[in-house]
This record gives structure tokens, C-alpha cells and sequence, in this order.
């Protein structure tokens, strides 16, 4: 699909609104977003040429539930239930210009069907899959090739999420006061996937995958406009934004990795970083701390020092103790360690490391090994430095990851440098 760059935007944007309104409408989700699919090829293909509607919402919804309709009318089983939905829907939603207006029309669902793609009826792969195709607007194949699977197995990874939706009988509707905590927090993690996915592609040739981490913190943005007092809704769009603003320093010209302790701070991209910083003042001052704010206080930290020896590492490391105790994971256990290391001294850190090896939990992950590797090389032990950052090459599946680590074990056999990736 070609279209400009406004009214690939624009599309973007309002399909999840779209889509809302037709299964809201309907109670059809996979037969509602094929519909929605074909009324945003309509409008990709004709409005760069045509012209923008008065009224895109407006528009897409009226061609959508044409869509709708045409597919009911084909099949004579469903002739009844075409009939009464007609007879259930409300003349003034179906405008072609003019302000969308009314109720329910002019409701924004967009949270709601967040909400409904990442159910924990679905597979944690077919909410982040789903996710981006309906509430993120990304084609099949965008998201195949952002995961790097074959674009027939994603689409029925998809295809599987939609019936399980279908089977499941699952409402369109915000999760009662009860679920609304856990349910919360699924769709932050979903978007924390994605994001992540993007910063730090898991596998390929690309160390960043930039259209997933641009869609994470745009679905963020939107969740921090419905729900603009949520203190972890807030912290998790600041901790995206303080990550991604290290993005144009990661990376040299010929694509190879820059850890964190050699980027030029003076490109990190500061007003993400003034936003980030407004997100997280903001909401540490009026909610209970959660692990996402917790998480971008730390960026902050990282953010605040201009070189990396100001850095304040003790501080870094009294919030990674607070993280833990609310949200322990040994992925925290780990960045803890390197915290200590640098308050303490490596040989601090590789005693936790040795907790970590018992505990099990990063079994296999390379990150476990980089890290091993850099602390055994502050402490002077570059044989087995190199054969950590040999290990944690051959674990990785990300190519600029494989060559930064490869390129640190062959530089211990010279005697040159220091650092670790991040």
C-alpha cells in the first residue's frame, strides 16, 4: 500500500476508531476489520489523487459498513442478521461529510478494542499481533516482516486471534472495575513488547526495527490521552521516549552497535527527552509508584548525566531495589547487578551474577553472558571475558548484536577497550 505520508497518518490513526464503532455496531470482529481493511485500501489508493474528505472518520465508516453490508447480502444464511443490524442502526451514523457527531458515532473505542486485542483469552504472541494489525492499522505483511516470519504464518496467527475472539464470544467493552487493574496492565505490557521489539530487534540483520517502536509509542500516546492521570500509563510513554532518544547515537554509519557508555549524548534527541522528563515529574508527584515509572526514573538518571562518568549510580541502583521489590524478574536481578558493579566494584556484581546462574531464570540468555563478560573484564580476566562475550555472540539471533560481541572478545585478544552494550 502507497500512500503520503498525511494520509498514511491519517488512516493509521483512525482505523482502531473505525473498527470500533463497526464491531460495537455489529459484534462481528473478523468480518468488521476485513471490512475496515478494505475501506482503508479504498482510501489509501484514492484520497493522495482525490483529495481528503471533509469528514475522513466519517467516510471510512460509511465504505466499511457498505463493505459490511455487501458481505452479509452474499451469503442468503446471514440475510436476517444484515436485516437487523439495519434496523438497529441509527440514520446519522452513516455520513459521508460534515462533523461526526452523536452518540454512538462520535465515542472513540479505540481504548476498548485495545482492550479487547489484548485479552487474556489470547496468546501473548496473538495479542501483540493483533494489536498491530487492528488497533495499529500495519498490514499482515508490515508485521511479518517486523517479526521476520513468513507472511502466511502471521496471518494465521492472526487469523486464529479472530476466531478465538469469535468462539470466545468476547464483548467489546471496558473490563469491569474488578479486571480493570490486571487487564490494565496487559495492554501496557503489550505495548512494552512491541516497543521493545522495535528498540532491540530480537533476531536480524537490523539492530532496531524502527516502525514497531514508532507504532509502540504512538499506541502509548493514545492510551496517555484517554486515561491522562494513569501514573504507569504515563511512566511507560515516558521510559519509550527516554529509550528512543538514544536511537541516532546507537548505531555508527556502517551500522555497527554503540554501547551506552561510548554514544555521543550530544545526539540523543532532547526534546523526547524534555517530554519524557515532564511525563515522569508529573505522574511520580500524583500516583503510586509502578514498575514503568520506576523504569523511567532510571532512564532519567541515564539521561541527566552529560558524560557518562557523572552518571549517579547510586542512585540508579537504590531504584532498581525499589523495582525489584514491587516487580522482581531476573532480567531486573541482572541490570541490578551491573548497578552494583559500578557502586561496588565488578567483583560485587559477579557474585550476583552467580545468584543469577542458580536462580535459572536467564538460562541461555545472552545478555547474562555480556554482562559476565564485561564485569570479567574490568576485573582483569580477559580470557574469560573473551569467552563470555564468545558465548553471548553465539546466543544472540540479532546480526549487529553477534558482530558488536564478536568484535569485543577479538579486541580483549588485542588489549584495547572497554564497554557494554546496551
Amino acid at each position: 500500500m502507497r500512500t503520503d505520508g498525511h494520509v498514511e497518518g491519517l488512516l493509521r490513526e483512525l482505523a482502531p476508531q473505525v473498527l470500533g464503532v463497526l464491531v460495537r455496531r455489529h459484534g462481528q470482529f473478523e468480518e468488521c476489520e476485513d471490512a475496515v481493511q478494505e475501506a482503508l485500501l479504498a482510501a489509501a489508493l484514492g484520497w493522495p489523487t482525490e483529495g481528503v474528505p471533509d469528514n475522513p472518520r466519517g467516510w471510512l465508516i460509511t465504505v466499511a459498513s457498505r463493505r459490511l453490508t455487501d458481505q452479509w447480502r452474499a451469503v442468503a444464511a446471514r440475510r436476517r442478521r444484515e436485516e437487523s443490524a439495519a434496523v438497529r442502526m441509527p440514520a446519522d451514523e452513516l455520513v459521508t461529510a460534515g462533523p461526526d457527531v452523536g452518540h454512538p458515532a462520535d465515542r472513540d473505542d479505540s481504548l476498548i478494542l485495545l482492550f479487547l486485542c489484548c485479552h487474556p483469552a489470547l496468546s501473548p504472541a496473538s495479542q501483540v499481533a493483533l494489536t498491530l494489525r487492528a488497533v495499529g492499522g500495519l498490514t499482515t505483511a508490515q508485521i511479518a516482516a517486523a517479526f521476520l516470519v513468513p507472511e502466511a504464518t502471521m496471518a494465521q496467527r492472526i487469523s486464529r486471534a479472530k476466531q478465538r475472539i469469535r468462539m470466545s464470544d468476547l464483548p467489546l467493552r471496558m473490563p469491569e472495575p474488578a479486571e480493570w487493574d490486571d487487564r490494565l496492565r496487559v495492554v501496557l505490557h503489550v505495548l512494552y513488547l512491541i516497543f521493545n521489539e522495535g528498540y532491540t530487534a530480537t533476531s536480524g540483520p537490523q539492530l532496531e526495527r524502527v516502525e514497531l517502536s514508532a507504532e509502540a509509542i504512538r499506541l502509548t500516546r493514545a492510551v496517555h490521552r484517554l486515561l491522562p492521570d494513569d501514573g504507569e500509563v504515563a511512566g511507560l510513554l515516558a521510559l519509550m521516549l527516554f529509550t528512543q532518544a538514544r536511537s541516532p547515537a546507537r548505531t555508527r554509519p556502517d551500522g555497527s552497535l554503540v554501547p551506552l557508555a561510548e554514544q555521543d549524548r550530544s545526539r540523543w534527541n532532547t526534546a523526547s527527552i524534555d517530554e519524557a522528563r515532564a511525563l515522569i515529574a508529573g505522574t511520580l508527584a500524583r500516583s503510586p509508584v509502578g514498575p514503568y515509572q520506576l523504569q523511567a526514573a532510571i532512564a532519567a538518571v541515564h539521561a541527566d548525566a552529560r558524560h557518562p562518568e557523572e552518571t549517579d549510580w547510586p542512585q540508579i541502583l537504590a531504584l532498581y531495589r525499589l523495582l525489584e521489590a514491587i516487580s522482581p524478574s531476573p532480567t531486573v536481578r541482572l541490570n541490578r547487578a551491573v548497578a552494583v558493579a559500578m557502586v561496588h566494584g565488578p567483583r560485587a556484581g559477579l557474585d550476583l551474577l552467580v545468584m543469577l546462574d542458580a536462580d535459572g531464570g536467564l538460562a541461555g540468555q545472552h545478555r547474562l553472558d555480556a554482562v559476565r563478560a564485561h564485569l570479567l573484564e574490568m576485573v582483569g580476566e580477559v580470557a574469560a571475558a573473551g569467552d563470555a562475550y564468545r558465548r553471548a555472540a553465539r546466543r544472540t539471533t540479532s546480526l549487529p548484536e553477534q558482530r558488536y560481541l564478536d568484535d569485543r572478545a577479538a579486541r580483549l585478544v588485542a588489549g584495547s577497550g572497554t564497554g557494554v552494550a546496551q
